[in-house]
């Protein structure tokens, strides 16, 4: 007998299914995958950034439009409770110069496999390769034993975006909803495509350090990487939304000095060196800056304003799949205070799937934990609710 379901073994839902657990219901975790948590430790291989210590009014200004509807289980669970969370499993944690929040071992292993052990001291049953095919009287799952039918009294979903298909998030439960309460998915913090000339091979895979990356209203003094195929990295995942929208890249090369400090600058060099041997000697350049001037910028007239404002023509975003997270999804305007769907009294929602979207550095995984405890706290109390009415 199963009290409540949880679909998806993400960290949304391994959360959901620690908060069911704790008031002693019977929780049964049911996950697509041959084994939980794929997101995550992927996360983990570039140290699992938890979550971020700033002022809570700027942490919460990373969730846009969505600010005030994530308040409530932002301000329950947040910064300090993540790593406080962690620490409770074991793993002690550190702040970066940034403000970025690590495990000290850099990797997600150790932290997940404490989380599973508390969970099985709490009873949580999991099942893999178990995947949701929607309801029918019950919830239906394609499973290694068959078809099965579960009749929780509570449901929480957590079955993720629409990104990295291989590890689990592949958008597939929308189908088992109504497609009026869904937002169209679109690609999150993601590369773009150049079609870069021959002469930039030799910056495939280079770091640039120190610039400032300016689209529409965003900016980000984060570092990104040159690749084969465009550009990655965290600095431009800051502004990724707004070029996804449309909006163009500029990159200021110097952006710790002025127009005019530029411009007197220059001023100071010899027109008649070659315009490398200019700005090497003017601002010290590196290699993969001075790439792209010569990449987007050969030929300008105003060389100074070319400098704090480099046009970087994009030809799209990277494909969906290949995105870090993704917006779009279950519309929060189709839950209630709880994160219960309205038009289903007794299911909730948790994680990536619902509608919102913020950057990388602790935010994505700190709102997928704070809603997971959040739809499981309120999934908890329905279920006693009900018992309770039984």
């Amino acid at each position: 007998m199963t009290d409540a379901l949880v679909i998806g073994a993400g960290p949304a839902g391994l959360m959901a299914a620690r908060e069911l657990a704790r008031v002693g219901l019977r929780v049964l975790v049911a996950e697509a995958k041959p084994s939980v948590g794929r997101k995550f430790l992927m996360a983990g291989k570039s140290g699992l950034n938890l979550t971020k210590v700033e002022p809570f009014e700027t942490f919460l200004a990373a969730y846009g439009p969505r600010a005030d509807t994530l308040r409530p289980m932002l301000s329950a669970f947040g910064p300090d409770a993540v790593q406080a969370w962690a620490r409770d499993l074991g793993q002690e944690v550190f702040t970066g110069s940034t403000g970025r929040v690590f495990p000290r071992v850099m990797k997600a292993s150790p932290l997940l496999r404490s989380f599973l052990s508390e969970l099985r001291g709490l009873g949580v049953e999991i099942r893999t390769r178990w995947r949701w095919c929607g309801w029918d009287g019950g919830a239906m799952f394609d499973a290694p034993e068959g078809v099965q039918c579960l009749h929780p009294t509570v449901t929480v979903l957590a079955c993720g975006g629409a990104s990295w298909a291989r590890l689990g998030s592949d958008g597939a439960w929308a189908a088992h909803l109504d497609s009026a309460t869904i937002t169209p998915f679109r690609p999150a913090n993601m590369g773009f495509l150049i079609a870069w000339s021959s002469h930039m091979t030799a910056q495939f895979g280079q770091p640039v350090k120190g610039v400032e990356l300016h689209a529409g209203t965003m900016r980000s003094r984060g570092e990104f990487i040159i690749s084969n195929q465009g550009l990655e990295g965290g600095g431009l995942y800051e502004v990724s939304a707004a070029l996804r929208d449309g909006a163009p890249l500029m990159l200021d090369l110097l952006p710790d000095l002025t127009l005019p400090e530029v411009t007197n600058r220059l001023a100071r060099t010899k027109t008649s060196d070659s315009l490398k041997n200019r700005l090497r000697k003017a601002f010290r350049l590196d290699a993969v800056k001075l790439a792209l001037v010569m990449e987007f910028g050969r030929g300008a007239s105003d060389l100074p304003a070319l400098l704090k404002g480099l046009p970087v023509p994009l030809t799209g975003p990277r494909p969906m799949d290949q995105a870090i997270s993704t917006a779009g999804g279950l519309r929060f305007e189709a839950l209630d205070a709880g994160l219960m769907l309205r038009a289903r009294p007794g299911v909730f929602a948790a994680g990536e799937m619902l509608d919102w979207e913020a950057t990388t550095g602790g935010y994505l995984l700190t709102a997928c934990l704070a809603t997971g405890v959040w739809a499981g706290q309120h999934a908890a109390a329905y279920a006693q609710g009900s018992a309770a009415a039984r």
